[in-house]
């Protein structure tokens, strides 16, 4: 009866055991799975998998956010800054005047080849000599045909008649050189529009603007400082629209990618290792490289639109982030 007790007591204590195993190894099964407001853990960086969670697709860990436009905007021309309208941290928007650069001499340059064209417009609009032309030779004209009716009836010499013809026909060039010179008068005017638009054209290379809404991430140049053409004035970045590149493996999942593809991307904004904080962003792929690194990975990039957090950017380059690439059947 003893044995049978000690019997019973191992099989309910072996099944005890097996119960906590099983349920050790579900929690370590399960402990991988997305959790609501955590990025998706990662494999390797770099490494592309099935997703076993939603979302559905190619799973690429180890993406990085980064700018899509980092530029150095240069002065385009030697001289004196003399506007310097920017300072680091402040936003800008396309179009805004940076600085300028000792425009004086420009703008003196500008009006002179502005009254130049003026002088030249007037004098390509007078027809004074062409109308004065024609009206001599008309009376040329008719002269002559007066003389050649005289010397038909013999009351004029042979050669008063030729004179009057010949008198007739130099009025007839000095017509043709009117015109000419009507030609050559509209072809110095539109030389003066060009040089005026030259002129402009020099004022506005001494403008320095943004070429699109950006952050000043640094100020190189100072007010009244002497700049050469080329020399950068300020660096700017692009952050209302951001790229997120990442790494996929040619050799398992290359046929499978195509640009234009529907991915998902979570990018990691805070919390901790253990819980992260992450935002979702619904975005299209928008490049794929035709060649491969030493891992023979391609290399991808989506962009994504940025979003606001009170007064700064929510994404930031440098930022981790997931992608999931949508695959169609």
């Amino acid at each position: 009866m003893h044995h049978q007790h000690a019997s019973i007591r191992g099989i309910v204590f072996g099944s005890l055991c097996g119960l906590v195993f099983m349920a050790s190894t579900t929690t370590a099964q399960t402990g991988g799975f997305q959790i609501p407001g955590q990025l998706p853990s990662p494999n390797a960086a770099g490494s592309a998998s099935r997703s076993s969670a939603a979302p559905d697709g190619i799973r690429i860990g180890g993406c990085i956010v980064q700018f899509n436009y980092k530029t150095k905007l240069p002065s385009k021309a030697d001289g004196q800054l003399t506007e310097l309208n920017v300072e680091e941290g402040q936003l800008i928007k396309k179009g805004d005047i940076i600085g300028l650069v000792d425009t004086k001499q420009a703008e003196l340059t500008l009006e002179l080849k502005r009254r130049e064209e003026v002088v030249a417009k007037i004098k390509a609009q007078d027809h004074i000599n062409y109308r004065d032309a024609i009206a001599t030779e008309k009376i040329a004209r008719a002269e002559a045909k007066a003389y050649e009716e005289l010397f038909d009836q013999s009351a004029a010499p042979f050669w008063e008649m030729r004179k009057k013809q010949a008198e007739a026909d130099r009025a007839q060039l000095r017509i043709e050189l009117a015109e000419l010179n009507e030609k050559s008068a509209m072809a110095e005017y539109m030389v003066k529009q060009a040089e005026t638009e030259l002129a402009n054209h020099e004022i506005q290379m001494r403008t320095i603007r943004a070429d699109f809404d950006a952050f000043v991430e640094n100020r190189f140049a100072q007010l009244g400082e002497w700049v050469q053409r080329g020399s950068p004035i300020v660096e700017v970045v692009q952050m209302d629209e951001l790229r997120v590149e990442g790494a996929v493996d040619a050799l398992s999942y290359g046929r499978e990618i195509r640009r234009g593809q529907a991915v998902k991307i979570y990018i990691t904004v805070g919390g901790t290792d253990d819980a992260p904080v992450t935002e979702e962003f619904d975005a299209t792929l928008d490049y794929i490289s035709t060649e491969l690194d030493l891992k023979q990975a391609h290399r991808i990039w989506a962009k994504i639109k940025n979003r606001k957090s009170g007064n700064d950017w929510l994404i930031k380059p440098g930022m981790e982030a997931v992608m999931y690439v949508s695959v169609t059947p």
